[in-house]
């Protein structure tokens, strides 16, 4: 991160339930910049391989599923609590993407690697126009390596756990705390030992343990990091 050099783009890389897309959107929200959460668009692919009964395991037809179907993810139209819409041919799935079943199988299809090429290439082209705060697993090593700040948040699974058996509480789902933790486990492991970017913290990322600091704690340090940064 260059002092004083303007931030055309900010990633924000971690794993499940460390709380990325929460704090991303906040910031965007801050800077006037547009969020992206990348991870839509890999639940956007396990969410239409389900929907067509296309084996999870099937690499070949969920890559070439990836390779035609047309993900978008735009401003939210709804006033329902989404952080923006998520499309797959012109059908809105924005909350369908959220299901247990999308859960259980999107690290899967993610470590598909030409599911990964087909989606960072699109990833990349809006990063690029810039005024971006993006978030993911791969942003600041792969999608956007010359981002101007990139921050990897973390903390333990079982808080990690916490958070999303509290997340799917709110939304009336009736859930199971082991088996969140259970597939938060399986989920850490096919997502940091894939062949193809594997999750783990660019060399020059700003890791901040969440554990232990509210939403506001951690979205100020950041700002912090923003304003030394003289963003304009």
């Amino acid at each position: 991160m260059d002092k004083g050099k303007k931030i055309k783009a900010i990633a924000i890389d971690g794993p499940a339930g460390s709380g990325k897309s929460t704090i991303a959107k906040l910031l965007a929200n801050e800077l006037g910049y547009l969020f992206f959460d990348t991870g839509g668009m890999y639940r956007a692919v396990t969410w239409e391989a389900l929907c067509r009964n296309i084996p999870i395991d099937d690499q070949a037809r969920v890559t070439s599923l990836a390779e035609n179907v047309q993900i978008d993810v735009r401003a939210p139209t709804v006033d329902d609590g989404r952080s923006s819409d998520v499309l797959a041919d012109g059908k809105d799935i924005t909350w369908d993407i959220r299901r247990p079943e999308v859960d259980e199988n999107v690290s899967i299809v993610s470590a598909y690697p030409g599911v990964r090429k087909a989606l960072t290439a699109q990833q990349r082209r809006i990063g690029l126009r810039g005024n971006v705060v993006m978030a993911g697993r791969d942003i600041g090593t792969v999608v956007l390596p010359d981002a101007e700040l990139k921050i990897y948040l973390d903390a333990s699974v079982e808080e990690r756990a916490r958070r999303r058996f509290l997340e799917r509480q709110s939304r009336g789902e009736m859930v199971d705390f082991d088996e969140i933790l259970e597939m938060m486990h399986r989920r850490d492991s096919i997502d940091s030992t894939r062949e193809v970017a594997p999750l783990c913290a660019a060399e020059d990322a700003v890791v901040i343990d969440t554990e232990r600091k509210s939403i506001s704690q951690i979205l100020d340090y950041i700002m912090s990091l923003v304003n030394t940064s003289l963003v304009v």
